[in-house]
């Protein structure tokens, strides 16, 4: 078993690859910009005459979405899985609640089949299990590996210094706290997260989920608010942005 990320290009979010003895899982796949170069990525991963059995999608967010209707076309069809209640966006191309739109792009059309909490894959030498963790949106999901200790969760934790956002159409900010506190109780050894490096060590992912958490209740208490001084964040990105590094801000407390 081999758990590959491949960095997103610009916007993009990362795209995991969980290869199994006996089939190989792509968890997103990004914006519909580089799709042409994540299929062949992915491509080049997995060796000629190979390819995924399925892409599970983190959201409905353009930047983890978007390209997967070409993705699964390159791949002869394979399934794409997203939680129910998304199903209808993509399948329209809804460009409002995908953030399409906050792109200056189109949300291609896009089949999908249904995923439920506590799913399961069987990939021959290990097995992935669906978590239903809402809050970035509605219909937020991760994937991880018991055996192993490892999830994919998108945009729930974008970044490890970087909180989700909760104020994109179907945000709740409550949702983003249970859901982290979820991930805390699955005791992780890695987690990747939606944009940029892995977190490894099983103190290092529970100190950077319990940061988040820390964060996400002080919002609460000020009346879902995030602080003042913060920069207003780009009408791209899926995560809020500290003035100053949240170990500056601890130093300062």
């Amino acid at each position: 078993m081999r758990v590959v990320r491949l960095p997103g290009i610009h916007h993009d979010a990362n795209c995991t690859l969980i290869i199994g003895k006996s089939s190989t899982l792509m968890v997103d796949v990004g914006t519909s910009w580089y799709q042409l170069l994540i299929h062949e990525r992915v491509s080049g991963q997995l060796g000629e005459g190979n390819a995924p059995s399925a892409i599970l999608l983190t959201s409905r967010r353009f930047n983890h979405c978007g390209g997967a209707a070409f993705v699964s076309e390159q791949f002869s069809g394979i399934p794409i899985h997203i939680e129910s209640s998304a199903a209808s966006a993509l399948s329209m191309g809804d460009f409002a609640s995908t953030g399409a739109r906050r792109f200056d792009s189109e949300m291609p059309k896009t089949s999908t089949e249904a995923v439920v909490d506590s799913q399961i894959w069987d990939l021959g030498d290990c097995q992935v299990e669906a978590i239903a963790l809402p809050g970035h949106s509605q219909d937020g999901m991760g994937y991880w590996l018991p055996d192993r200790r490892i999830a994919a969760v998108g945009s729930v934790i974008p970044m490890l210094d970087k909180p989700s956002r909760w104020d994109m159409m179907g945000g709740c900010l409550p949702d983003l706290a249970d859901s982290v506190e979820l991930l805390l109780e699955l005791e992780l050894e890695m987690l990747i997260p939606g944009f940029g490096e892995a977190i490894s060590g099983k103190a290092e992912v529970r100190k950077v989920l319990k940061q988040h958490l820390a964060f996400f209740e002080q919002c609460i208490e000020a009346g879902g608010e995030a602080p003042d001084h913060w920069q207003r964040p780009a009408q791209t990105a899926n995560y809020l942005t500290p003035r100053t590094s949240w170990k500056d801000i601890r130093e300062e407390e």
